[in-house]
């Protein structure tokens, strides 16, 4: 706040020198006067010969404050909240704490820009950090806590590992501040009942808590028993909205069990259709289920081998109509923009029957003889989609396995993966077991760069296998003799920072030095490769300084004496 040196400048219009009474000036326009400053605003008080504009206002704030709590009558303190429950797991090491510190520290900010230099972001190694603490089993620091927490508001990421380390003491903090009222709504909330809940407790929940509440709660009853937590949401499915409804289904997807299958193939006939197809879609994976069966009997019927031509040639017969049958079983009869409707009603039927059926189908041949045969009139890319869509949905490896084939097939059979085909290998690679995912990328990688494994890498377990991140380091690695465009790489350089084992990183040093560019290369891309491999060896560095800092002191495996 500002003063003038001449009262009567600073004496506003209708303002008098006067001391007797006058109305009182509202508290808003004091507190505006105030924030402008009464060389930018004459604050609407009188102002006493000799006193400053600045002085005036105080006075008219001090006795407005009087005024205002004259009248107030007093009142019994609030009720204190109860005390934050006990965490009796280990807390963090101290070089962990201060490093957990420095990393929530940072978590606004660094990476911006297309040349980011040679420190790691820290942000991006938050995640990884969090889940190596939680392996250890340790809790947050408790003055760390606020900070944990808003991390988590801002990324969704983060909240699982962070809900983790932060335990019980984030759903006592998260019932007194509002902006964390998203913990509330995860696993392990208040709506999670334990093994001794009282079902009053938990009738009462259901029914009048929150959307997110009843569905932490469905969620944490069909972990422990699938037919108790059905059985709840039976009693209300009849009024549900029909978006909860979908929702509600969506959870069951984890814990799907036999005794689920009467109330799935009623909500066939439910009026929603996102409902309908949503529970067709669970009935399909549902091993034995009669609408798997059904779907089994309709693709059987339409796809076939012709015995007669040697070798054997799979016929197919696309459906010529969408009967009320299929599409109460989750057919849909529209195909979208561009798609013939046959293939679209074939592709859903092979999609949704059993894929260990086909093997007795076509004689007793295993997945990768059958996905080997011959497929007449121009229908296998159609046909092996379908396959694939059925895999996923299935998690059935063997079938996986036999579609994505050899690494080096994409390239050199265009049959395989055709040009606009809806196959997602990287969806495939999900179904197999991790070891051998890593093995099957590496080796695509080595056969054709890197340039379309950007997603499978993504789907591999962290830290890469040796082979696989041997085979990435390579390919940057000729990427960068070959003089090719520096920029188009970041992301694979970025995904190499968070996942390359940190035991590569004194081998990878040879690569930070500032190579001669070869002729037709990129401007600067020497001292960009340079500056890259560089920042991937001190993040390398960095993870190993992280993942022991976070080791127990010796001799003590549990962590316990860091109490």
């Amino acid at each position: 706040m500002t003063t003038t040196t001449s009262p009567d400048a600073a004496r506003p219009a209708g303002a008098t020198t006067s001391t007797g009474p006058a109305a009182p000036a509202p508290w808003s326009a004091l507190v505006n006067a105030a924030l402008l400053g009464t060389e930018r605003r004459l604050p609407p008080v009188a102002v006493r010969p000799g006193q400053g504009a600045a002085a005036a206002l105080l006075d008219a704030a001090a006795v407005s404050t009087v005024r205002r709590r004259a009248a107030l009558r007093p009142a019994p303190a609030g009720e204190r909240p109860a005390p934050a429950p006990a965490d009796p797991r280990p807390v963090l090491p101290p070089a962990a704490r201060r490093r957990l510190a420095l990393l929530l520290a940072d978590r606004g900010g660094s990476g911006g820009g297309s040349r980011r230099g040679t420190a790691p972001d820290l942000t991006e190694l938050l995640p990884q950090w969090l889940a190596a603490a939680n392996g250890h089993g340790y809790r947050a620091p408790e003055a760390l806590l606020p900070a944990l927490l808003d991390a988590a508001r801002a990324r969704t990421d983060l909240r699982p590992a962070a809900l983790a380390l932060a335990g019980p003491r984030a759903l006592w903090l998260a019932r007194l501040n509002d902006a964390w009222k998203f913990v509330l709504r995860g696993s392990g909330g208040p709506a999670e009942p334990s093994a001794a809940a009282d079902p009053g407790r938990v009738r009462r929940l259901w029914e009048e808590g929150l959307f997110a509440e009843r569905v932490a709660l469905l969620t944490a009853l069909r972990r422990r028993d699938p037919r108790e937590g059905l059985e709840l949401l039976v009693t209300t499915w009849a009024t549900e909205r029909a978006e909860d409804r979908l929702l509600f289904l969506d959870s069951l997807r984890d814990t799907l069990a036999a005794t689920d299958e009467p109330f799935l193939e009623q909500a066939l006939s439910d009026r929603s259709r996102n409902v309908r197809a949503t529970a067709a879609e669970l009935l399909s994976t549902l091993p034995g289920s009669a609408l798997a069966a059904r779907m089994a009997r309709r693709a059987h019927a339409h796809v076939s081998a012709d015995r007669s031509a040697d070798p054997a040639v799979i016929v197919v017969e696309a459906p010529h109509e969408c009967d009320a049958g299929m599409q109460r079983d989750g057919v849909a009869p529209k195909p979208p923009s561009g798609r013939g409707e046959r293939s679209w009603w074939l592709g859903q039927l092979v999609e949704a029957a059993p894929l260990e059926g086909w093997c007795e189908r076509f004689a007793g041949r295993t997945p990768a003889a059958i996905v080997a045969l011959p497929v007449a009139d121009d229908w296998r890319t159609e046909l092996h989609d379908a396959w694939c869509r059925a895999a996923v949905r299935q998690r059935n490896a063997e079938w996986a396995r036999a579609l994505l084939g050899a690494p080096a097939a994409p390239a050199q059979d265009a049959e395989v993966a055709p040009a606009g085909s809806s196959r997602d290998l990287t969806k495939l690679l999900t179904v197999l077991p991790a070891d051998e995912r890593a093995r099957w990328v590496a080796e695509f990688i080595a056969a054709h760069g890197l340039s379309d494994a950007f997603r499978m890498l993504g789907v591999c377990a962290v830290p890469w296998a040796e082979p696989l991140g041997r085979s990435v380091v390579d390919a940057l690695d000729i990427a960068r003799d070959a003089g090719s465009y520096p920029w188009s790489f970041s992301g694979v350089m970025g995904l190499a920072e968070r996942c390359l084992d940190p035991a590569a990183a004194d081998r990878l040093d040879m690569l930070t030095a500032v190579t001669d560019e070869p002729e037709g290369a990129s401007p600067g891309s020497g001292g960009y490769w340079s500056e890259a491999f560089q920042r991937l060896v001190g993040t390398l560095r960095l993870r190993a300084t992280m993942r022991d800092e976070l080791a127990p002191p010796s001799g003590d495996p549990d962590g316990r004496s860091a109490r």
